[in-house]
């Protein structure tokens, strides 16, 4: 979906999408804990979207409330994070691997919760970068196509 209709999204599996009417707010990094466990990984890049803006066109999500004042947001059938929301805030902030096209999200302005950042997180940008093609034979890449919903409805 281009910029002038807004933005969509949703899980690996299609049981749930979203639609953002407008435009996002700031995209940027947490390397909090709860982010870590949240996301199975170093921590998470989320956009905040102002929530009149937002809806869900398929689905509800299922909740975990991660702290008293935090809830994180799941599709239950694929397990795909999908957002976190502090009570009170008018913004959602969303996964911004779960839009369409993630790419037309950003740039990221910022980081927090550096305090709990793994120690070789600056370095990932250091490492040798190899495509799936480059230790996968044409038999091997038959089998990985992709099982998940398309990046569209």
């Amino acid at each position: 979906m281009n910029k002038a209709a807004g933005f969509s999204g949703g899980c690996q599996c299609g049981a749930m999408r979203f639609h953002i009417n407008g435009s996002l707010g700031k995209a940027s990094i947490c390397h909090c804990r709860m982010c870590q466990k949240a996301f199975g990984s170093w921590g998470a890049a989320l956009v905040s979207v102002p929530f009149d803006a937002f809806k869900w066109t398929r689905g509800a999500p299922s909740e975990f409330r991660s702290s008293a004042i935090v809830a994180r947001g799941f599709c239950a059938a694929c397990g795909t994070p999908l957002y976190m929301r502090d009570d009170g805030d008018p913004n959602i902030e969303m996964a911004i691997g779960a839009f369409d096209r993630p790419d037309e999200v950003g740039p990221l302005v910022d980081q927090v919760g550096v305090e709990s950042r793994l120690a070789w997180f600056n370095g990932m940008h250091k490492l040798p970068e190899k495509m799936t093609t480059d230790y996968n034979s044409p038999e091997q890449m038959l089998l990985l196509k992709s099982l998940q919903h398309p990046d569209h409805d």
